[in-house]
């Protein structure tokens, strides 16, 4: 009996591979081997920096909060402690939108806050 080598699968799944290393350099992307571990590589990273991206965020609006209420006097701390205080249910993301497209909107939130701690 003739030896069965499964050739469709396997053919399908060294494609699959190489359809997704298809951007890479080299060797990466023409042998087989090389390219399953570039490819591997290469999802745990994507996995990785999806949450990287997430912590990049979130510090760049905290950096434009922060900058905007160093207009207004007050320190970033401070004026979270004051939203907080004041229950001002705003996230920073959209804190950070309003300083910078609004400032007069954002003065009158810190103003807020300042009542609530004083």
């Amino acid at each position: 009996m003739p030896r069965a080598t499964n050739a469709p699968a396997s053919h399908k799944r060294k494609k699959r591979i190489l359809k997704k290393a298809r951007g890479f350099s080299g060797s990466r992307s023409k042998l087989f081997r090389q390219a399953t571990e570039a490819v591997d590589r290469a999802m745990v990273m994507a996995t990785e920096h999806r949450k990287t991206k997430k912590r990049d965020f979130r510090s760049l609006w905290i950096a434009r909060i922060s900058a905007a209420c160093r207009m207004n006097d007050m320190t970033y701390s401070r004026f979270i402690q004051g939203l907080t205080t004041a229950k001002v249910g705003l996230n920073r993301k959209m804190l950070s939108e309003i300083a910078i497209h609004d400032p007069d909107a954002f003065t009158s939130i810190v103003e807020q806050a300042k009542a609530a701690l004083a």
